[in-house]
C-alpha cells in the first residue's frame, strides 16, 4: 500500500489542472466554456471603448469638426459602453448557473471516492489529510472548483488586452514596453514565491485543522454530554480546544505576514514601472512629438498596458494557487488503491456454492505500525462451519475478521477463496460473500426498514419483518406509530426514535440476516445485551446460521459452545484449537479463562465446568 509521507511538491501543474477543468466542463456543461470566453471578449471590448472615447472626442475638437459629428461619437461610445457593460453584468450574475454543475460533479466524485475506496485507504492518515484539503478546495463559491472559471476569463481578457495595447505602444517607443515587462515579470517571480507558501505548508494546516475540528465536534457531541458532566472533563475539553484554536490562529497569522510582504513588494514594483512610463510620455509631449489627443491616448494606454501585464501576472498567480487546490482534489481522486475493483476477476455469489477461505502463512501489521499482529498464521474456514475466535484483548480477533473479509491484505502470505488468491478478484464482489455485525456499526438517518434492507431500492417488507421477528425486535417496532417507517437519528429527524444499545445490535443482526450472504461474521454481537437476551440470541443463532459458514467473536466464552470449532489467538498465532469439550480437557489458556468467567455465573466452584 502507498506509504504515508510528507509531500511538499505539486503533483499536477497548471496546464494539467486547467485541462482537467476543461474536460470536466465538456463532460458536464460545455456552455461554461463559451460563456467564459464571451465574458473575456466583452471585458476587452469595454476597455477599448473606454480607451478611445476621450482621445477621439479631443481629436475632433482639435480638428474643429462639427458639433453633430462630436455628439454622434459621444452617443456611439456611450450607448456602446452601456450595452456592453449591461451584457457583461448579466453574464457575470448568471455565470454560477453554468459553473455550479461542474463543481457539484467534482464534489460528487470526491464523495464517491471517499465512500468507495478501499478500507486501508479510508483509514490512512495520509488520505484523511488529502480528503480534508480537497474538501476545503471545493466548498464555497470562491472555491477553486468554481472560481477557476473567473480566473480563466480574466486571464484571457488580460492577454488579449496586452496584445492590443502592446501594438499601440510600439508606435511610441519600445523602451516603455521593455521597462514595463521587466518590472512586471520581476514582480510575478517575487509574488510567485510568496503565494506558494500556503501550499508548501498545507500539511501543517491540515493537521492543525483536523485536531481543532475533532475536539470542537467532541465538545458539542450530544452522545458525550453525560460523560462530560459526570467525569468533569468539560474544563479539559475547553483547554484543549483553546490550545488548538491558538495554534490555528498562529498559523493564519504567519500566512498573513507572508501575504503582506508580497503586497508591499508588488506596490514598490508597480510604482517604478508606472513612473518610468509616465515620465517618458511627458518628455515626448514636451518635445512636441505627440499631440494632445495622442498624448492622452498613449498615456491611458501606458497605464492600461501596465494594468494588463499586472493582470496577467496576477491571474497567473491566482490560477497557480487555484491549481494547487485543484491538485489537492486530483491527488485525492487519483489516490492509489491497493486492491483491484472493476479491473479484478468477476466473482458472482450463487446459491448452493461452497466457499472455503484459507489464510496461508499470513503475516500482518497495520500500516505505519511496527507491531506484528500475526506471524505466519494458517487457518481455514470450511463451508458451513461455525468458527469461534477467542483470545485476550489485542490478540487480533477483529484483525482476523478484517483479513477474512478482504478489508486488509496480509503483508506476507495469502488469503485464498477456493484456492484462488482474493487479490485477483473484484474486491467489491468479494465483499458480497459476507454479512457482518461489527463492534462499531452504523445507523443511518432513514427509516428502520431501510436500515435493515441497507436502502435497497427493491425492499422486501415481508422479509424485513421476518428478519426482525427472528432477532426478537418485531414486537417493539410494530408497536411504534409508524412501524418500520419510523425514522432513526434525531440529528436529522425530529420524530426519530432512539433505540437502546441492545436494540441497535438486534437491528444489526436483522440487517445481517436480510443480506443472506453465504458467510456470516459476528464481532461481539451481544455485547450490549443482558444475560437473558444474550441467551435467547445464542439459541436462535444456531438456527439462523444453518447451512452458512460463520465466524463468531466473543469475550464471553460460554457463547462459543455451540460452534463447530474454537480457536484461541495468542502471540500472533492459533495457540489452541478444537471444540469446547476438547479445549476444556486440554486444560490450558481457554480452560483457565472459562473457569474464571464461570465464577460470575455460579455460586460454587463445583459447577464451573457445567456452566
Amino acid at each position: 500500500m502507498r506509504q504515508e509521507k510528507t509531500k511538499n511538491t505539486v503533483k499536477y501543474g497548471m496546464l494539467s489542472n486547467s485541462l482537467f477543468m476543461v474536460r470536466e466542463a465538456l463532460g458536464i456543461n460545455p456552455v461554461v466554456l463559451v460563456l467564459t470566453l464571451l465574458q473575456a471578449l466583452l471585458a476587452v471590448a469595454i476597455s477599448l471603448m473606454e480607451l478611445y472615447v476621450t482621445p477621439t472626442i479631443l481629436g475632433k475638437l482639435e480638428r474643429h469638426e462639427a458639433l453633430g459629428t462630436m455628439l454622434g461619437s459621444i452617443c456611439f461610445f456611450a450607448l456602446g459602453i452601456m450595452g456592453l457593460q449591461g451584457l457583461s453584468d448579466y453574464l457575470e450574475s448568471n455565470q454560477m448557473f453554468s459553473r455550479l454543475p461542474v463543481r457539484l460533479s467534482i464534489i460528487a466524485k470526491m464523495w464517491h471516492k471517499a465512500g468507495s475506496c478501499s478500507y486501508p485507504v479510508r483509514e490512512s492518515q495520509d488520505f484523511i489529510r488529502s480528503f480534508t484539503k480537497a474538501t476545503d478546495a471545493s466548498l464555497g463559491n470562491s472555491s477553486a472548483a468554481e472560481d477557476t472559471w473567473n480566473t480563466f476569463a480574466v486571464l484571457i481578457q488580460n492577454f488579449l488586452g496586452f496584445l492590443i495595447y502592446l501594438y499601440l505602444l510600439t508606435h511610441v517607443d519600445p523602451v516603455i514596453v521593455i521597462v514595463t515587462l521587466v518590472a512586471a515579470i520581476t514582480g510575478y517571480l517575487v509574488s510567485n514565491h510568496f503565494n506558494g507558501w500556503g501550499y508548501r505548508h498545507r500539511q501543517e494546516e491540515s493537521e492543525i485543522k483536523n485536531r481543532f475540528f475533532y475536539f470542537r465536534d467532541k465538545a458539542r457531541d450530544r452522545r458525550l454530554a453525560k460523560d462530560v458532566r459526570i467525569f468533569g472533563i468539560g474544563d479539559w475539553l475547553r483547554e484543549v480546544l483553546d490550545k488548538n484554536m491558538r495554534m490555528l490562529q498562529d498559523f493564519y497569522l504567519r500566512r498573513e505576514k507572508v501575504c503582506l510582504l508580497a503586497d508591499i513588494t508588488d506596490v514598490i514594483l508597480s510604482f517604478l514601472r508606472n513612473g518610468v512610463a509616465y515620465a517618458w510620455l511627458l518628455y515626448q509631449a514636451v518635445q512636441g512629438n505627440l499631440t494632445a489627443s495622442e498624448f492622452l491616448l498613449y498615456f491611458t494606454a501606458a497605464s492600461g498596458f501596465t494594468a494588463w501585464i499586472t493582470g496577467i501576472m496576477a491571474s497567473v498567480s491566482k490560477l497557480r494557487r487555484q491549481c494547487m487546490d485543484l491538485s489537492c482534489i486530483r491527488e485525492m481522486l487519483d489516490y492509489e488503491e491497493p486492491f483491484l475493483f472493476e479491473e479484478g476477476k468477476a466473482l458472482r455469489t450463487e446459491p448452493g456454492t461452497d466457499y472455503t477461505i484459507e489464510l496461508r502463512d499470513v503475516t500482518f501489521r497495520y500500516p505505519g505500525s511496527e507491531q506484528t499482529i500475526f506471524s505466519h498464521l494458517n487457518l481455514t474456514l470450511h463451508p458451513g462451519e461455525k468458527l469461534a475466535v477467542v483470545g485476550a484483548n489485542g490478540a487480533g480477533k477483529t484483525t482476523l475478521v478484517r483479513l477474512l473479509c478482504g478489508l486488509y491484505d496480509p503483508d506476507e502470505g495469502e488469503v485464498l477463496l477456493n484456492g484462488v488468491n482474493i487479490k485477483e478478484y473484484n474486491r467489491r464482489e468479494y465483499y458480497q460473500l459476507f454479512s457482518a455485525v461489527f463492534q462499531e456499526f452504523s445507523l443511518l438517518a432513514g427509516e428502520i426498514g431501510e436500515n435493515v434492507a441497507c436502502f435497497d431500492q427493491e425492499t422486501d417488507s415481508d422479509r424485513i419483518r421476518d428478519c426482525m421477528e427472528k432477532v426478537g425486535l418485531a414486537g417493539k417496532i410494530e408497536a411504534l406509530p409508524e412501524g418500520y417507517h419510523t425514522h432513526l437519528v434525531k440529528e436529522v429527524y425530529d420524530d426519530a426514535v432512539e433505540l437502546s444499545g441492545g436494540e441497535e445490535q438486534r437491528l444489526m443482526m436483522a440487517r445481517l440476516l436480510y443480506k443472506d450472504s453465504p458467510i456470516m461474521i459476528l464481532d461481539e454481537p451481544t455485547a450490549a445485551l443482558d444475560a437473558i437476551a444474550e441467551s435467547d440470541i445464542y439459541r436462535k443463532y444456531h438456527e439462523l446460521s444453518r447451512g452458512k459458514s460463520s465466524v463468531f467473536i466473543s469475550h464471553r466464552l460460554a457463547s462459543t459452545r455451540f460452534c463447530d470449532r474454537i480457536i484461541l489467538l495468542k502471540d500472533g498465532k492459533v495457540a489452541e484449537e478444537g471444540t469446547h469439550e476438547e479445549l476444556m480437557k486440554l486444560g490450558k489458556t481457554y480452560a483457565e479463562l472459562f473457569r474464571i468467567q464461570s465464577k460470575y455465573y455460579v455460586d460454587s466452584p463445583e459447577g464451573n465446568e457445567g456452566t
